[in-house]
């Protein structure tokens, strides 16, 4: 531990940063000169009379922020020319990464600090009379993904382009998104998310790369004169696949990536014969059948028609991709097939791109004329996945039935695949076991026939990799082991990150002009250079300039909690935060019982000595996933409650933040005390929300699960509050045989709160409201082990309150951490995949 001392030589350079104790907000440092502002307030003005079509006079806060967009697209679209020109040149081996989500957020902020032109916009709009948060509020969250998965590839996409690594992602165009939540009688309401119903300025439709998509139909054998049989492909319908680019802007510009997103549409937008035979309604289905495919992200597949637009949607961005990627491809190689495996390389974002794989077989064989032997040979050395999670329900499978309805091409090339590996690979392993074979087989035998599409990705890829050493140690010893015996080195891990230009530059100012003092300004491009913030962890002034940004960002969330749901909330109280998707294995629920402990014990002591705390929560439920929508309901009625009853004199207050996203993400994060990462251990894959959060100054209280063990490393376990069952004590707990109502009968204390949730003290006049929630943790047996972990998580609390008080402790404990994230930009984990799977070289750009 670095006891308080003048900086080293290695620092001695840095100016000190000033450490007054006035009140005044921390800048971010001016990066503008006069002639610079003076430009792009002139752009603005240009676009805003030439590409808007108004006047400053009559323009609204939308039309200013349409003309920023179109200024900054000067130079954004010129850079990404560039770009594009350069990996032409040098015909680059490039990354095609195809994920379902792309949590992009917003663009203007993110853009503008890339670009270096933040400072330059913010004074050029006040020389404007206008404030740049407010024009920047008219833009609406790009409606592309739900958590994590999402927005850990928009991290790397921006990493890619900072990094000046060749690339391309590649996704679908969602009209609605997931959805955007809404809060009635304290439950989930979920309505369209139309973000571009107006149009989005950032994108652009490229209807040069159109493809064609064959879908359902049926398999013709053709015998030719020598005697080889082969299959042809009958489709029932073409869907066309019009793709929209959105350029990813590089750090200083360094590159700018194309995101790629394609949106379903009828290859006939309209039956004319139909139309004047009176079939008004009827002229327009097939057009209204193809675009919904790219509706919504995440269809409900409880249902069959469900289950068949989801996949149909996986195959339909696929298809799209890979088609575009071969089309670049034979622009320079014309059809010459024998260097494809060393220009391209395929990342698969978990399992729902699966079906890539045996798209680009059937790609390379039926339409370019390959053999098998030859199309596997460049499939299997092109493509690599990414495991996302060890939870069976996460792992895809489809009903065979349904591939012969919709891809029956696909399937006989599985088929195939599969017959393969188990005759000539496993066969030889593990000559005669049968057993064996059934539990590798990517056919899952039984009354209904399914396609194992983790097993088609870990038969195919060249590398398969974990997003966290815990995790990626799980992936290898207990859900894959057999295929880890088969293949030792085809596993590996690459701990995830997220981008420090957006979670930390662009939305925490003040913590980043402090960093530009003691780190200097190219931190953002070398997080590690933060840890010379190390050495001033003991010093008093900075600990109070640390934490005077922190209070600054607590005011701002307060003030967006009082508007966006009326509650009032105290700045100095310990805001307390746990954000991310609904799930029983992320534990809301655990916070919830927490909750109703520290509040029992409020009405029976008023005068308990506690520092004042705000649970902050934000979630969307999946729509069929009710249990979690209950816990949204809990979480609501609880706090209405709570915030409501003077007899706890304000010290505890409970606030759900409707519709969390990106852009709310950007006001919670920098001003979190506590970050809440409190998944049952062994089932968290890594986590990224945990990584934002320490960066920007919170403490993480949470289990050794995920990314949590790495962070708790670098940042120390003194500086953190850990409890719960490790991965191993979970795993014996579940073999000796759990029984959640043990916990129940033996702790009086856990039970009056559970018994709580039966009244109708939350829910006047509706006894029984929230018991769904008491009844998964005793009928239903407690999967995830709440029950388990809640006396050890109800210590971790009041340790967490004792440090609080302690605020020269608790500012050094967030400073440390802080400091230690480097580790967890998305640029070392772009470098990673660079060199330990992708085998790709950055490019300097012309």
């Amino acid at each position: 531990m670095v006891t308080k001392s003048a900086p080293t030589k290695k620092t001695a350079s840095v100016k000190k940063p000033t450490t007054s104790t006035k009140t005044t907000a921390v800048k971010a440092t001016s990066t503008t000169n006069k002639a610079s502002v003076e430009a792009f307030k002139q752009s603005v003005l240009n676009h805003l009379r030439t590409t808007i079509g108004t006047s400053p006079e009559k323009a609204s806060k939308l039309a200013w922020w349409q003309a920023v967009v179109a200024a900054c697209n000067e130079e954004i679209f010129g850079r990404l020319t560039d770009t594009q020109s350069t990996h032409a040149k040098a015909d680059t081996r490039a990354v095609h990464y195809l994920s379902a989500e792309f949590l992009m957020g917003r663009l203007t902020v993110n853009n503008l600090t890339n670009l270096e032109k933040f400072d330059i916009a913010r004074e050029a709009l006040k020389e404007l009379g206008l404030d740049i948060n407010e024009v920047c509020e008219e833009e609406p969250d790009m409606a592309l993904g739900n958590g994590g998965l999402g927005r850990l590839a928009a991290c790397f996409m921006d990493s890619l382009a900072t990094c000046k690594y060749p690339c391309v992602g590649y996704g679908i165009h969602y009209e609605n998104g997931l959805f955007r939540q809404e809060i009635r009688g304290g439950k989930q309401v979920e309505r369209p998310d139309s973000w571009r119903e107006y149009g989005c300025p950032w994108e652009v439709c490229r209807p040069e790369s159109v493809q064609n998509i064959p879908l359902g139909g049926y398999i013709e054998k053709q015998t030719a004169p020598d005697g080889s049989v082969s299959s042809v492909w009958h489709p029932s319908s073409i869907i066309k696949g019009v793709p929209w680019d959105i350029p990813v802007v590089g750090y200083r510009g360094s590159s700018v990536a194309i995101l790629r997103l394609w949106e379903s549409r009828s290859t006939e937008q309209f039956n004319w014969d139909v139309f004047n035979a009176g079939g008004y309604i009827d002229a327009q289905a097939e057009k209204s059948l193809a675009e919904t495919i790219s509706k919504v992200l995440y269809p409900n597949d409880s249902t069959q028609a469900g289950k068949e637009l989801r996949l149909t949607q996986q195959y339909f961005f696929c298809a799209c991709s890979l088609r575009d990627i071969l089309r670049r491809y034979n622009r320079t190689h014309h059809h010459d097939y024998s260097d494809f495996a060393n220009k391209i390389a395929i990342q698969l974002n978990d399992t729902h791109p699966t079906i890539a794989i045996p798209e680009l077989m059937r790609l390379l064989i039926d339409e370019e004329g390959l053999s098998f032997d030859a199309a596997w040979d460049i499939t299997s050395k092109s493509f690599n996945y990414t495991n996302h999670t060890l939870l069976p329900e996460a792992l895809e499978k489809w009903p065979v039935y349904i591939f012969e309805k919709l891809l029956p091409r696909h399937l006989e090339i599985i088929y195939e695949i599969n017959y393969r590996f188990l005759n000539d690979v496993v066969e030889k392993k593990w000559p005669g076991n049968n057993d064996m074979k059934a539990k590798l087989s990517i056919i899952e035998e039984g009354q209904c026939r399914m396609v194992r599409m983790a097993n088609l990705c870990v038969v195919t890829s060249g590398k398969v990799n974990g997003v966290a050493k815990i995790h990626s140690k799980l992936v290898k010893e207990d859900l894959f082991p057999e295929y880890a015996e088969l293949w030792p080195n085809k596993f590996c891990n690459v701990t995830n990150g997220v981008t420090p230009r957006r979670w930390l530059l662009a939305c925490n100012k003040g913590l980043a002009e402090l960093y530009n003092e003691v780190s200097g300004k190219d931190w953002p491009l070398n997080l590690d250079l933060c840890e010379k913030l190390k050495a001033y962890a003991d010093d008093k002034a900075y600990q109070e300039r640390f934490m005077k940004i922190k209070h600054e960002n607590k005011v701002v969330l307060a003030n967006t909690i009082k508007e966006l749901v009326g509650v009032e909330v105290d700045p100095n109280a310990m805001f307390d935060v746990q954000v991310k998707r609904l799930h029983e294995y992320k534990r809301q629920h655990l916070n919830l019982l927490y909750i109703l402990s520290l509040y029992k014990s409020l009405l029976e002591n008023p005068d308990r000595d506690v520092p004042p705390q705000v649970f902050i929560f934000g979630a969307k439920a999946a729509p069929a996933y009710k249990l979690a929508k209950d816990i949204i309901y809990a979480i609501n009625a609880v706090g209405e409650k709570i915030n409501n009853d003077l007899r706890i004199k304000g010290k505890l207050k409970v606030v759900f933040l409707p519709n969390y996203r990106v852009s709310l993400a950007e006001k919670i994060i920098p001003a979190a005390d506590i970050s809440e990462q409190i998944s049952t251990a062994g089932y968290e894959a890594s986590g990224t929300s945990n990584m934002k959060f320490a960066m920007n100054g919170a403490l993480t209280l949470g289990t050794m699960d995920g990314a949590n063990i790495e962070i708790v490393e670098k940042a120390g376990i003194e500086n953190n509050i850990i409890f719960g069952l490790s991965v191993e004590e979970v795993q014996a707990l579940k073999a000796r045989g759990y029984n959640s109502w043990d916990y129940y009968n033996a702790d009086h204390e856990l039970k009056s709160v559970l018994d709580w949730l039966d009244t109708d003290y939350f829910t006047p006049g509706e006894p029984g409201a929230l018991s769904s929630i008491k009844n998964s943790l005793l009928q239903g047996g407690d999967p995830f082990l709440v029950l388990a972990d809640f006396e050890s998580y109800k210590e971790a609390h009041e340790r967490a309150q004792a440090l609080f008080k302690d605020k020269a402790r608790w500012a050094k404990a967030a400073m440390m951490n802080s400091a230690t994230m480097g580790i967890f930009s998305s640029d070392r984990s772009m470098h990673d995949y660079a060199r330990d799977i992708w085998n790709l070289k950055a490019l300097d750009i012309k």
